[in-house]
């Protein structure tokens, strides 16, 4: 049995969370969707590549294809040539044609509501499924993204690199109703400022707070300089 994370490391954990909750009160799933379909479809297309990328391709794919008894029946060539720029084309449309036949065959057109029925989709894993429960249905659930298994290591949350095992770490850490919101302001941050390769450290508002500090530029004004506002 995981141990429970002291009281201390938890108060810590909600006192960095709501300071990232202050500084990105809008945070929000930057993929573009209007179905639960959509936002399924755009997750699996987001996998090695930004959703600013995605988000450059959906509109032509949703709308030629915005169901799946559409996407279930679509032409593979044209399929790959519109989501060509997202890497892997050819394995990400296999998945989302074979995604929207099995919704199709087994739940009657419709994304289902629990984790367990969604990792059952071709191209879904707890990753994916989380996106979907979380952003669409209000389930909630950790995304173990590389922004959110970056920034565990960071802040201290978690030593591990495997996603299950992070996931498992942040659920005994945070409580239940935070979820969501953890995952939309971590995955923010770690866009704007604590970057994979050179962390805006002297332009954190929870730089006080991280163990890490120091991995990335602590100069102030240099620090701001790097902080960025990418969709992706």
């Amino acid at each position: 049995m995981m141990a429970r994370p002291s009281v201390a490391k938890r108060e810590k954990a909600a006192t960095v969370l709501g300071i990232l909750e202050e500084t990105y009160p809008d945070a929000t799933c930057e993929l573009k969707f209007s179905s639960a379909f959509q936002l399924l479809t755009a997750t699996i297309l987001s996998a090695q590549c930004t959703d600013r990328g995605v988000n450059a391709v959906t509109p032509e794919l949703f709308g030629r294809y915005p169901e799946p008894t559409q996407l279930a029946e679509a032409d593979r060539s044209d399929v790959e040539r519109i989501i060509h720029s997202t890497g892997f084309y050819r394995a990400k449309t296999d998945s989302i044609i074979r995604m929207s036949q099995m919704l199709l065959a087994e739940f009657s057109g419709e994304v289902p509501q629990t984790l367990d029925e969604l990792v059952t989709l071709p191209g879904v894993g707890r990753k994916t499924a989380n996106v979907v429960l979380g952003e669409w249905f209000g389930v909630p659930g950790i995304t173990t993204d590389t922004h959110v298994l970056r920034l565990s290591r960071r802040l201290g949350w978690s030593k591990l690199k495997d996603p299950v095992k992070v996931e498992a770490d942040l659920c005994a850490l945070f409580p239940e109703q935070t979820w969501i919101s953890l995952c939309r302001v971590t995955i923010w941050h770690g866009r704007r400022r604590c970057h994979a390769r050179r962390p805006a450290c002297g332009a954190c508002l929870v730089a006080e707070l991280c163990p890490s500090f120091g991995e990335g530029e602590v100069d102030p004004v240099k620090a701001q300089a790097l902080v960025s506002v990418p969709v992706g």
